[in-house]
């Protein structure tokens, strides 16, 4: 066991004298040390009950025979956080949880590692950690939040945003937006969408880190705390086992979290993650993998907010498994790869069915053949660039439109309140790159504005930001190299010409290559907007999107 490191021998009496300050016994201090990463608090909605959560967790590895100790991780709340400062922080909060997390683990020599996440950065940044200690690990996420009712309608946080937009547009009253904020969000749990958390959490499902259920059973279910105790037992397998995270994410599981991100129409941000994620496990992805997947893989479910269904009806439907094995039909899954279950894929799906095929479609009656995501590449995005295709209106598919050109998000978000977007636009947000943001702010406000008012059939956006995974319609993001780096994107001027053609993966700036060359010669990289702290550290260090926004060491 490696905690005899910290407990066996004359020498360590007085690290047990410590143990003892905590209340362990001696017979406590004989089993493994399972650590318990816990990113409870009592401001993000999806981890305001993660304490029940991690007592679950504790219950379960107390059953296996091991002795659980619980340590804190930081969370941010993208939603609270978005449109001012703290939307900085968010991504950038990404790789405070990696380090904190291997700071805490390796201090304390924990034998295994049961991971509790739930929002945006926190799974990733959780997965990250488990791939660079390599200690026997599991993740069990707090679940999604329920879908909101109003009237016959059900709602998630993305309709509270697109309504700021209606109410702007005079479209709505502010007395139904009041009465929207109370139905929106009705109980605890990671937003009732297929946003970033939760598609994170389904692909943490897909990569074998985390037992069926992961991704899909709502937060407030009694099946989470279930699943919750199975998740504190199996540790003690995988521990007895010796079965390690790099051993289960390899570069087939990988391949099957993007192909399965492709059924499902996932958050833009899983092009931000998962290669970050990867590069911590020793392998390579990147957005040709993407795009290759994309291809050859039909999307199956189509959930909010590109559809009217949500993660608790993909979970009714079967959940992710279900997913998987539909997909299994094209051969599109390596099944041979080892999860936490013990395992393969292959053995984890046997009896696997879909429940609801109209929430879960068969490959033969896909949205589309190809997947939810797509990678667009030109002379705008040399390096990539990404949009969630499965939530773009038919007809902007295919877009040629003025470039309105925004040196931030507050800039772009006076001009759509202040009605001065108009239909055939093409919104260009710059400066909000991972390191000109600095911290590449998700902007679901700006979208959400659009939609909002009525102009998500005829406008498009694009930044080097990013869009939030509740975002809509043609917008564009993760456009790479960045403004701040003098990506071409850096270069475009008002009224500048910019073609969009989804189906063919491109993104053109229609500015000849020697005007270009002339604006490149003029153009000078600005200050940096923060000079001092963690932001000013993370934007000297920080790579591009293209390359999953990781760290240069």
């Amino acid at each position: 066991m490696r905690s005899l490191l910290m407990k066996e021998g004359l020498e360590k009496a007085p690290h047990r004298s410590l143990f003892k300050a905590l209340g362990l016994t001696d017979e406590e201090l004989h089993r493994p040390i399972i650590g318990i990463v816990n990113a409870q608090n009592e401001i993000v909605p999806g981890h305001r009950h993660l304490d029940q959560i991690a007592e679950a967790v504790k219950a379960g590895v107390r059953m296996a025979g091991g002795t659980p100790i619980e340590f804190p991780a930081i969370a941010v709340c993208d939603g609270i956080a978005m449109n001012h400062m703290g939307m900085k922080y968010s991504l950038a909060s990404r790789e405070l949880i990696a380090d904190s997390i291997e700071i805490m683990a390796t201090a304390h020599a924990f034998d295994a590692l049961v991971f509790i996440p739930n929002c945006d950065k926190v799974v990733p940044g959780m997965l990250m950690a488990a791939a660079r200690l390599n200690l026997p690990s599991i993740f069990v996420s707090g679940g999604p939040m329920l879908a909101g009712k109003y009237g016959d309608k059900r709602l998630s946080l993305s309709n509270m945003f697109e309504a700021v937009g209606a109410v702007a547009a005079g479209k709505m009253q502010e007395e139904e937006l009041a009465e929207l904020e109370n139905c929106a969000c009705p109980s605890c749990g990671s937003c009732s969408g297929m946003f970033t958390a939760n598609s994170m959490n389904c692909l943490t499902e897909v990569l074998g880190m985390g037992l069926p259920g992961n991704g899909t059973i709502p937060a407030v279910y009694s099946a989470r705390i279930r699943l919750a105790k199975k998740a504190g037992m199996q540790i003690m397998e995988l521990l007895e086992k010796n079965i390690k995270p790099l051993d289960i994410m390899t570069p087939a599981a990988f391949r099957n979290a993007v192909a399965v991100d492709m059924s499902l129409g996932c958050s833009t941000n899983t092009a931000l993650h998962l290669p970050a994620i990867a590069h911590e496990a020793g392998v390579k992805i990147g957005f040709e993998d993407f795009n290759e997947l994309s291809k050859v893989t039909p999307h199956l479910c189509k959930l909010a907010p590109a559809g009217d269904h949500f993660i608790e009806d993909l979970d009714e439907a079967g959940g992710i498994p279900a997913v998987m094995a539909e997909l299994n039909k094209l051969n599109l899954l390596n099944l041979d790869v080892i999860t936490v279950t013990g395992k393969t894929l292959g053995e984890n799906l046997q009896g696997v069915t879909v429940k609801r095929p109209d929430i879960i479609r068969s490959v033969e009656n896909p949205y589309s053949k190809d997947g939810g995501l797509a990678i667009l590449w030109g002379s705008l995005a040399p390096d990539g660039a990404v949009v969630k295709k499965g939530a773009v209106a038919p007809e902007m598919l295919v877009h040629e439109g003025p470039a309105r050109v925004f040196e931030s998000e507050e800039e772009a978000v006076a001009a759509i309140l202040g009605l001065k977007i108009k239909p055939g636009d093409v919104i260009v947000i710059r400066y909000e790159g991972p390191k000109g943001g600095p911290g590449m702010r998700e902007m679901l406000t700006p979208t959400s504005a659009v939609s909002g008012m009525g102009l998500g059939e005829s406008v498009a956006l694009i930044t080097d930001g990013r869009f939030s995974g509740a975002t809509r319609g043609a917008s564009i993001g993760h456009v790479s190299p960045e403004a701040a780096e003098g990506g071409p994107i850096a270069l475009v001027r008002e009224g500048d010409v910019i073609r969009i053609n989804i189906p063919e993966n491109k993104l053109d700036l229609l500015v000849d290559e020697a005007e270009l060359a002339r604006r490149k010669k003029e153009w000078t990289a600005p200050e940096p907007k923060v000079t001092k702290g963690y932001l000013a550290r993370y934007a000297k260090q920080v790579t591009s999107a293209s390359t999953g926004a990781i760290l240069n060491v």
